[in-house]
């Protein structure tokens, strides 16, 4: 019969159980005591690298490509054909219309010394031209050349049956009055002006083409050109380079012009006898990129004084932009073929992007450049 009381065999066996799960537990709270005390020190023995900044990967950009460079003073896509304009250069006190817009101008010596210009446009509408006078033959080879309509005030004797005999296409306004008009407030014959979009709308009317395949003359260049330097940009060798920053020509006793290099905008001011020439419009002083001088033969032809040049086979002459000048032989087989400019080692000459003044000087003319 139990009464609840245990053995003393039971108390015994229940001692040891209970210490042997005493002892149990106290082994598993070391093992995981021991884990945490190795991960915490595992944890403090690491050491912290400062973090770094993220660089964002470098991009390489592509270079934009350059624009070709193109002309400015003419638009060489255009066929527009040059308008040729004969300008009256003994006007005194009047100024002149419209030659800055005029992308090539030549100067040639007429009766007592004095001179004409002959003015060529394209890709240019300019409004009012002048003051516009006659004709003379020998600026017809310089039309000629450039396949321009030639536009005249009147006509020497030898112009008008030139004209007729070469079949240049010619615009004579006082014949053709519509693109023409007098300034009345200035006195004749020095107060006719044109303006050359009427000239192009004209064309139509006298059945001219307002087109050319053949206009350009002038070798042009968009890149700057230096005469000093060669090709390397070295100094050039070439042989009479000179600096050029006045150049003074002589026509006659009476008629002198004289250009001064203005070397921060890189072009020439011109003046006629002392005096800046002056734009009708703008009051401004004439500017020149290029200047061509070409040496002519030249004689009196009748008692007006009227001149004949020798405008074909070759010679001497100067080809000057940009503070230098440089010796050129110049060329030209017949009245109707374009004018070749070379160095005298036979290299083209390469004309600036700008206007260009074509001084046709007797070979007698006294030419300063320094």
């Amino acid at each position: 019969m139990d009464f609840g009381i245990e053995s003393g065999s039971t108390r015994k066996r229940k001692k040891k159980n209970n210490d042997t799960m005493k002892l149990l537990i106290l082994s598993v709270f070391f093992v995981i005591l021991a884990i945490v005390l190795i991960v915490v020190y595992v944890s403090s023995s690491k050491k912290v690298e400062p973090q770094q900044p993220v660089t964002p990967p470098t991009v390489v950009e592509e270079p934009e490509p350059e624009e070709p460079k193109t002309l400015q003073i003419v638009n060489p896509e255009s066929n527009d054909r040059p308008i040729a304009v004969m300008i009256d250069n003994n006007i005194g006190e009047i100024r002149h219309a419209g030659l800055q817009d005029a992308y090539i101008n030549y100067e040639i010596i007429v009766e007592g010394g004095l001179t004409r210009i002959m003015s060529l446009y394209k890709d240019k509408n300019t409004n009012v031209v002048g003051p516009v006078r006659s004709a003379r033959n020998y600026f017809l080879d310089y039309a000629l050349e450039h396949d321009a309509i030639y536009t005249h005030f009147g006509w020497s004797d030898s112009a008008e049956q030139e004209i007729s005999t070469l079949g240049v296409n010619n615009i004579n306004g006082m014949i053709d009055t519509t693109c023409f008009a007098r300034d009345r407030n200035l006195p004749s014959p020095h107060n006719v002006f044109v303006s050359i979009q009427k000239i192009k709308d004209y064309l139509n009317t006298k059945q001219y083409s307002s087109t050319s395949a053949g206009w350009q003359v002038l070798n042009y260049t968009t890149e700057e050109v230096e005469l000093d330097k060669d090709e390397e940009g070295n100094n050039s060798t070439m042989q009479g380079l000179t600096v050029a920053d006045r150049v003074s020509i002589e026509y006659s006793a009476t008629e002198n012009r004289t250009y001064a290099y203005d070397s921060v905008n890189k072009y020439y001011l011109r003046s006629q006898n002392g005096s800046a020439q002056l734009e009708r419009k703008s009051e401004h002083q004439l500017t020149v990129k290029n200047i061509i001088i070409m040496r002519v033969e030249n004689k009196t032809i009748d008692g007006e004084g009227r001149q004949a040049l020798t405008t074909t086979g070759s010679g001497t002459g100067y080809y000057i932009t940009n503070g230098y000048g440089a010796p050129i032989v110049w060329s030209k087989a017949s009245r109707t073929a374009k004018t070749k400019y070379t160095y005298n080692d036979g290299t083209e000459v390469k004309i600036a992007d700008g206007n260009t003044f074509i001084q046709i000087v007797p070979i007698s003319s006294k030419v300063e450049i320094r």
